[in-house]
Parts: C-alpha cells; structure tokens; sequence
C-alpha cells in the first residue's frame, strides 16, 4: 500500500466525510448508544486478539524492557507537556492536557495496526499490552499536578483511593485490560468461534467510528480558536517531536520495525476516550474543550493522515 492509497483507505475516506458533514452543515448524527457500542467492540476486539497473541509469546527481556519503558513513558510525558501547555492554559487546563498526550488513543493505534498489516509488516501482540499499560498511569500524574498546583483546600480534592479507582474501573480501561486477560487464557477452540466476530467485522466497524470521530473533529476545531496558534502548535508540534524521540527509543531498545512504529504511535497519540471520562468527574475545572479539542481536533487528523505513514516511512529506512 502506498502513501496515496492509504489516503484513500477505507478507514481514512470515512473520517474525511464525517468532517465534510459538518462542512456542509449536514445533519448527519450517529446516536450514542451505538457510539458506545462501537466504542467498547473496538477495545473489546483490541484487546482480545492482543491477548491471544500474547498466549504465542514467550515474556522475554526482550519484551518485558518495551514493556515497562512504554509505562515510563505514560508517566514522564505529562511532566513535560504540563509546563508547556502552562503557558497559554489555566492550571487545571493544563494538567488535562499533559494526562491527554501521556495518555494514548487505542484508534489511532488500531489504525497503524491495519496500516502494518496491509503493507505486511509484522508485530507483536505484546504491543497491545503497551496500549493498555499506557492508557491510566498519565491520568494518576494529570491529576497529581492539578491537585499539587491548584488545591487551597485539600478536602475538596479527591481522595487518591478514589482516583485510582476512577482510572481502574473506567470503562475503556476495564475493557480493554479485561479482554486482553481473556484472551490470553481462552482456548484455540474458543479463539476460533470468535475469529468472525473479533477480526471479521472489525474493518468495518472501525471506519464506521472514524465516521463518527471527523464529525467531532471537525466541531472541536472550533473550540480552540480562542487561544490563536499556540495550540495549533501544540498539537502539531507534540507527536512530531514524542515521534521522534520514540523512534530513537525503539532503535536503541532493538525493537523490529511494526512494533517501533506501533511504539511511536502510541508515544505521539493522544488521549480523547479515557482522559475526558476520568477528568469530567475527577476535575471538573478543567475544559474539555480544550483538552479534546487539541487530542480530536488537531493531533488525531494529523497521526491518522500523515504521522502513521510518515513514523513508517522513516522507520522502514532506519531499519532496513
């Protein structure tokens, strides 16, 4: 597949007539109960067949270090990304922001995974551990900096038990985790009966979704006009640069070259799922405005359209 013909994928097309859409005014709408249906098939197929990739693979040093650099990863970027975003942002908005790029998007990863795919490249499944292993601990450290730079009085601050359980128990935390043990323990038999349902239905079901996210996109565009180009620069300028130091990560780790380009996906992507349910009820304060806007409105297109292709590009002649 070429660079042109994964602009005209499927998937891509889709995302593009969502946007579209609201370019034209149209009133196409997807209702949320079939968003949240789509949304926990997604995980749910994402995690299963990590999982059975994972009964195939033996846990060697060779996986364990990608494996626990990708956590250390989710946990120093919100320390970086929060100064910077401090310099436009209130605190709270902030501390949002910095959880949102630790964070990650299970699409955008799903997307450079069919993206290898159909281009033949293999990966390991341990790679969806990873995705999975990222998504909470940005969280924990967004809401240790607001409450750090933002509490007067610390009885108004939630109490750590129940931030650990907000970020545990979300549901696209849960799901995805909890299908990825599922289908590290299902049998072949069991992993058989669900081929259809998992792998089958799943191309499908995701452009439907990306039809979904170029509507909200488009909308949450909008939203960021008020603060000028700082984060247009912002959320351009953040998975260039966590590209490109994943990409000198997974060089020196020895990664092959599917799972470094899934490794710096993840490290460039930003969260717009599990970031805004945990923050919504555990720091009100903060504008969802702000922080998805940057994640699906600016970050998102640019990963989907030319930083997946462009993360391959670069890895396929550093590896060959």
């Amino acid at each position: 597949m070429s660079s042109w013909e994964y602009l005209i994928s499927p998937a891509i097309l889709f995302f593009l007539l969502g946007a579209l859409a609201v370019l034209v005014k149209s009133d196409l709408e997807i209702p949320d109960s079939v968003l949240k249906v789509l949304s926990l098939y997604l995980l749910f197929a994402l995690g299963f067949k990590g999982g059975t990739e994972l009964q195939k693979t033996e846990f060697t040093a060779e996986i364990v270090i990608p494996l626990l650099v990708a956590t250390a990863a989710s946990f120093v970027i919100p320390f970086l990304v929060y100064p910077v975003a401090r310099l436009r942002f209130s605190r709270a908005d902030a501390a949002a922001v910095a959880a949102t790029y630790g964070s990650v998007s299970a699409v955008t990863f799903m997307t450079a995974a069919s993206y290898l795919e159909a281009r033949g490249t293999p990966f390991g499944g341990y790679m969806v551990a990873a995705l999975a292993l990222m998504e909470s601990p940005a969280i924990l450290v967004g809401l240790l900096l607001a409450r750090r730079k933002d509490a007067k009085d610390p009885s108004e601050n939630p109490s750590w038990a129940s931030v650990v359980h907000e970020c545990l128990a979300n549901k696209s935390v849960l799901v995805l985790l909890g299908s990825l043990v599922v289908g590290i323990v299902t049998p072949e038999s069991g992993i058989k009966s669900l081929a259809p349902f998992v792998s089958g239905l799943f191309p499908g079901m995701l452009c439907f979704f990306l039809l979904d996210l170029g509507i909200v996109a488009a909308r949450r565009i909008g939203d960021l006009k008020a603060g000028g180009f700082f984060p247009l620069a912002l959320g351009l300028g953040f998975p260039i640069v966590a590209g490109a130091v994943a990409i000198s990560v997974a060089k020196i780790l020895g990664l092959r070259e599917g799972d470094a380009v899934l490794f710096a996906i993840l490290c460039a992507s930003g969260s717009y799922i599990a970031v805004p349910a945990a923050f919504r009820a555990a720091l009100p304060a903060a504008n969802p405005s702000v922080y998805v806007g940057l994640a699906l409105g600016v970050t998102f297109p640019f990963n989907l359209l030319l930083g997946i292709p462009l993360a391959y590009s670069i890895i396929h002649a550093l590896w060959a």
